[in-house]
Formats: C-alpha cells, structure tokens, sequence
C-alpha cells in the first residue's frame, strides 16, 4: 500500500515540477514566473521527496528525504520574495497587463 501511495504521490510531484517548468517558459516577467516556480515547483518536490521516503522504506533514506523537503519548505518562497523584491529595487519593470504592485502601493504609504 504504501508502495502505490509513494508512487502516487511522486507522479503527482512530477505532474507539479513539469507545470512549474512550463509557466516558467511561458510567463511574460520576472514576477509570474517567480510564482510558478515558487508554488508549483516547491509543492511538486515535496510530493516528489514525500513519496521517495514512502516507496524506499528506508530510515536513513527518508529522514534524509524528508529533511530535504522541509529544507525546500522552507528556502524557496523565502528565496522568491527576496529575487522578487530585489527585482523590484532594481527597477525590473512588471508585465503592461498587471494590475496590481503592491510594492509601489507599499512604498507611496511610507511616503506620506
């Protein structure tokens, strides 16, 4: 049982990690594609690590596997709001379709 649950949850992992890649590609700037590959590819790894720790049944191998993904968990959208945030300070221009910069909003509150 466990075995069909890892396998499972490592095609759901991949199934994420590939969307990921794809918005990746296909996003028009820098802050789309810090979402997809913040959400989709995190989550995806997860599943993916979570289901290595289930289908190897090994203690070492999954504490490892484990460990990896709350390391992941934790990394990666710390990580995005930093390149995200540092994009913005430099001047990075969004998408001419966005509607909504939080970050100039934030900036002319503390202005006044």
């Amino acid at each position: 049982m466990t075995d069909i649950l890892g396998h499972l949850l490592i095609g759901i992992g991949l199934l994420f990690n590939i969307f990921g890649g794809i918005g990746l590609v296909r996003f028009p700037d820098v802050y789309n594609r810090l979402q997809a590959s913040t959400k989709c590819v995190t989550l995806g790894t997860i599943l993916l690590l979570v289901g290595v720790a289930f289908v190897t049944k090994s203690g070492p191998i999954g504490a490892k596997a484990i460990i990896c993904a709350l390391f992941i968990l934790a990394t990666s959208p710390t990580a995005a709001h930093a390149i995200a945030k540092g994009s913005h300070a430099s001047g990075v221009s969004l998408w001419e379709e966005s509607v909504v910069d939080k970050y100039a909003e934030d900036a002319d509150k503390k202005d006044h």
